[in-house]
């Protein structure tokens, strides 16, 4: 792409960043609606060859945009949950269990029905179909902005912050915040299992073996539960929490008054906590992702009721709806521009049971609880509205581009047509039904709060 084309392209984003929001306030289109329609358009138009985008010939970019978009959103969600998480504390863990459930019953349910239909019922190669889980599965904390929650509350004065207001109320938008925030870490392990089962090897070398004859499980079981699935994992939550505690008393209480940023106000430090937090977590081995998301909320923690946290929010909240909106405008290129070329009847199977049927029964069976039992203050109203609402983007573009530049997938076309529909049919069926959605649900709050008064 020439240099002329990305500006005007990077001009157009950020135009549509400052205006989409406001003009969509009450209407039942998002901004991404808008931005993939948008990109679909100009995909029609009859575009220079160098303007044409192929997810295989530039699966590199793709993985490198998207993977920096989706560490600013992370950072982002990290420092916008008000809500302590204390592992010491057996009442902070409570108030955070309808998250533990969505991560640890939801998302696997996920994974594993789309794997099992993909595999079982369409006659999808295992390694594919596992792949396609794992990418699909996550939540995506890019595009779940109008299910999220907006960041941390401050008061009249905006110097600190409303302790007493946080989250008391808004149980189904911090569930699906926080699970957008921590599935894009855990998801990775299943990311490897399939790169494992396609004969990539542990390393994940490049060129590995056909998935066509899958390698079983017990060859590279024990080396992906041991290492995979615990101690990538434990080395995420420990560099993020190591980074965050430095980065954190060096802002709030460094001997210095000049090493001080939350007196200078500066948020930069967000992005550079960002950058050290994933550089050093893929350093040493473990998921970068869930290193940043510990990180801000680890910095988050620090001095709670200062308003720097605001400031830093709202720098990386800029930058993510910038790259999201470009993300999004090549998506919608890429989308009549052939990207769909090879979806087929299972495609399509796949993507309807996972936005329709697969994501919102493993929440509910992740959030059923026994009569007289209760999960986080979430009622059965809330319980289905967070279990529905699952948005599918930017995480599972990036999980595809990859796997693809780890094993040689014979399927690779498919799955790229698979996850645009998926991401299409999931932008599509979320953004009309998330503004009357929450609309009920602020009605359903206020009744609840009538009834109680």
């Amino acid at each position: 792409m020439n240099a002329a084309a990305t500006y005007v392209i990077a001009g157009l984003s950020l135009l549509l960043a400052v205006v989409l929001p406001s003009v969509l306030r009450r209407v039942a289109l998002s901004p991404p609606m808008i931005l993939i329609a948008v990109g679909m358009l100009i995909g029609l138009l009859p575009l220079p060859e160098h303007l044409h985008i192929s997810p295989i010939d530039d699966r590199a970019v793709i993985q490198h945009v998207t993977e920096l978009t989706v560490l600013i959103a992370l950072m982002g969600v990290g420092l916008a949950l008000d809500r302590p998480l204390r592992p010491r504390d057996r009442d902070s863990l409570r108030q955070w269990n309808a998250t533990w459930r969505m991560l640890l019953i939801a998302m696997p349910l996920c994974i594993g029905g789309v794997a099992l239909l993909g595999w079982g019922l369409l006659g999808v190669a295992p390694a594919a179909a596992l792949l396609l889980g794992a990418a699909l599965a996550p939540t995506d904390p890019v595009l779940a902005s109008d299910v999220q929650v907006e960041g941390p509350t401050v008061d009249d004065d905006a110097t600190d912050l409303a302790i007493e207001e946080i989250d008391e109320d808004d149980e189904v938008r911090f569930t699906l915040t926080a699970e957008a925030g921590l599935n894009d870490g855990l998801a990775f392990p299943f990311v490897h299992a399939a790169l494992l089962m396609a004969g990539a090897g542990a390393a994940g070398v490049a060129g590995g073996a056909s998935d066509v004859a899958s390698i079983p499980f017990s060859e590279w079981g024990g080396h992906w539960f041991l290492w995979e699935l615990l101690g990538k994992v434990a080395l995420g939550i420990i560099v993020g929490v190591a980074v965050g505690l430095v980065l954190g008393k060096i802002a709030f209480g460094a001997p210095r008054a000049s090493l001080r940023l939350a007196e200078q106000g500066q948020p930069l430090l967000a992005l550079a906590a960002m950058l050290l937090a994933y550089g050093v977590g893929e350093f040493v081995g473990g998921y970068g992702f869930l290193a940043v998301f510990i990180c801000a909320m680890t910095i988050r923690s620090r001095e709670r009721d200062h308003a720097y946290h605001r400031r830093m929010h709202e720098v990386m909240d800029g930058l993510e709806h910038l790259l999201t909106l470009t993300v999004l405008l090549f998506l919608g290129i890429a989308l009549t521009q052939g990207l769909l070329a090879n979806l087929d009847w299972r495609g399509v199977v796949l993507a309807l049971a996972l936005v329709l049927v697969i994501r919102p029964l493993a929440g509910m069976i992740a959030l059923w609880v026994r009569r007289g039992g209760e999960i986080s203050d979430l009622d059965q109203t809330e319980r289905r509205i967070t279990a529905f609402f699952g948005v599918r983007g930017v995480g599972s573009l990036y999980y595809l581009a990859y796997a693809g530049s780890h094993a040689v997938f014979p399927e690779e076309r498919w799955l790229w047509s698979t996850v645009g529909f998926t991401i299409l049919l999931s932008v599509l069926v979320h953004g009309v039904l998330v503004t009357p959605t929450m609309r009920h649900l602020d009605r359903h709050r206020e009744q609840i709060r009538g009834a109680s008064a």
